[in-house]
């Protein structure tokens, strides 16, 4: 049996393809990133990628500051409404429980709008003055309410967009590292993982952003509901103040008369 070398030739071509390709391959990995710790994949990342990060940072900050500012005023101002309500409780005239001006919790501010009506209506009780204090009370109760809950918008805008965000950065860092691999004409694992590695961490941080911000969102309204709840019974006390208020002047009339 006559066995045949390959010619020199043919020897050659493949040398000549084999060692390029091999020597790009190596290349690519000599100069792949080293660092895949999430400071390093941050900057090694492309422009992109690394907006869609630093956006999902700030946006995460934003969480919590809100959570913090909010927490302090929804305390305060819960117990605020408290220490009124127990007030309003008391057996005490309208006239008495007239707070200064500069007083702004919820409750005061409720008394002081049905002082006021009291006052313009010349202390008179007439058949529609209580009519007209529930509709002050209930202005009053939308402004506390508005105010109490500013801020808490943007908690369920990033809950809801952030997800979107974070995939957005996965998807374009996904792309990056198959162009990588186009241009490495190489499959090995080593060249495809860091880029793959960078495009994931863009995902947790979008989870990262968005899980507090949906849970901080959902403990504040029930928070804000409770506060809602408080202020709904002042506005009851306060009528009530008013109908009592109203029998003692029709008493007082009727001992005069």
């Amino acid at each position: 049996m006559i066995r045949r070398s390959a010619s020199p030739g043919v020897v050659a071509g493949a040398v000549l393809l084999i060692v390029p390709a091999g020597a790009e391959a190596a290349d690519a990995l000599a100069n792949l990133p080293r660092d895949l710790s999430p400071w390093g994949m941050f900057t090694n990342a492309d422009i992109v990628v690394q907006v869609v990060m630093a956006g999902l940072v700030v946006a995460s900050l934003a969480t919590w500051t809100v959570w913090l500012s909010k927490t302090i005023e929804l305390r305060r101002e819960t117990a605020r409404a408290r220490e009124g309500l127990a007030r309003l409780e008391a057996d005490v005239t309208l006239a008495e429980l007239r707070s200064p001006e500069e007083a702004r919790d919820a409750v005061a501010q409720l008394v002081q709008s049905a002082a006021r009506e009291a006052s313009l209506s010349g202390w008179t009780f007439d058949d529609d003055f209580k009519e007209r204090v529930a509709l002050r009370l209930e202005r009053v109760e939308a402004a506390m309410s508005r105010k109490i809950t500013r801020g808490t918008g943007i908690l369920a805008t990033i809950g809801a967009v952030a997800p979107f965000v974070g995939l957005f950065g996965t998807v374009w860092g996904i792309m990056n590292a198959f162009i990588g691999i186009s241009e490495a004409h190489t499959t090995n694992l080593a060249v495809v993982a860091p880029g793959i590695a960078e495009a994931l961490l863009a995902t947790a941080l979008g989870l990262v952003a968005a899980v507090p911000a949906v849970v901080i969102y959902n403990y504040l309204v029930r928070g804000i509901a409770n506060y809602r709840a408080l202020l709904g019974d002042a506005s009851a006390q306060v009528l009530l103040l008013v109908s009592r208020d109203r029998g003692r002047s029709a008493r007082l009339m009727a001992r005069g008369g």
